[in-house]
C-alpha cells in the first residue's frame, strides 16, 4: 500500500514531467508574460526629453511698462553740416516738436520753445493746451525760409486736428518760427543751431 510521502512525490514527479512536456512557445510565452508582469509593477522612470523637447520655448514680447512715455520721442536722423545749416535743419527741429505732441509728450515739446515762449506758458499752461485731446495729428507743411540781420528763419503753419473727450472735433492752429544766426563770429553753439523762435497756437474749435 502506497502511503502518503510516495503519492506526494509520484504528484510532484508527475508535475515536472508535464512541465517538460509543454511546447517551447507556450515556455516561451509564460516567460514573457512574467517578465511585462514585472515590468508593469516596476516603478516608471521620467521620460528623458528628445532634442525636441529640450529646444527652448519661443520667449514671449515684453509687455509695456508703462515707462515708454518716459523714452525721448523718435527724432530725425543725424543731419550734415550743411544739410543742418539749410531749411532742411529747420524742419528736423520742427518735425521733432510735431512728433513730441502727437506722442503727448508735451515736456518734450516744451523743452524745444523758446525762452520767450516758456515765459508766455509754463510747462503746465503748455500741457494744458492739449489736455484732455484723444489721438492728436499734428501738420507742419512746408514753410518758407529768409534771411535779416545775420540771422535765417524759417516760418511754417502748424494745425493741430483732435477731438475732446466728448467727441468734438478741435481744432488748433499757428505758425511756428525757428531761427538761425549764421556764421558770425562770436555766435554760440545754440545760436548756431536751427531753434524755436516763436510758436503761436490759436483755438480755432
Amino acid at each position: 500500500m502506497i502511503n502518503n510521502k510516495a503519492l506526494s512525490a509520484l504528484g510532484l514527479v508527475l508535475v515536472l514531467a508535464a512541465c517538460q512536456q509543454q511546447p517551447a512557445a507556450v515556455r516561451a510565452e509564460n516567460a514573457a508574460t512574467a517578465s511585462n508582469d514585472a515590468l508593469a509593477s516596476a516603478p516608471r522612470a521620467s521620460p528623458t526629453p528628445g532634442a525636441a523637447d529640450e529646444a527652448p520655448s519661443p520667449t514671449p514680447a515684453p509687455r509695456a511698462t508703462g515707462n515708454e512715455a518716459a523714452a525721448p520721442a523718435p527724432t530725425t536722423p543725424p543731419l550734415t553740416d550743411a544739410a543742418e545749416r539749410s531749411r532742411t535743419g529747420a524742419r528736423a527741429v520742427l518735425l521733432d516738436f510735431a512728433r513730441a505732441i502727437e506722442l503727448k509728450r508735451f515736456g518734450q515739446a516744451y523743452d524745444l520753445l523758446s525762452p520767450a515762449d516758456k515765459k508766455r506758458w509754463s510747462r503746465a499752461d503748455f500741457a494744458a493746451i492739449f489736455k484732455d485731446l484723444r489721438k492728436i495729428t499734428v501738420a507742419v507743411p512746408t514753410g518758407t525760409m529768409e534771411g535779416a540781420a545775420g540771422s535765417s528763419y524759417y516760418t511754417a503753419p502748424v494745425t493741430v486736428t483732435s477731438s475732446d473727450k466728448d467727441g468734438r472735433p478741435v481744432r488748433i492752429e499757428g505758425e511756428a518760427v525757428l531761427r538761425r544766426v549764421n556764421d558770425v563770429p562770436g555766435a554760440t553753439p545754440a545760436q548756431l543751431r536751427w531753434h524755436m523762435d516763436k510758436v503761436t497756437l490759436d483755438w480755432t474749435h
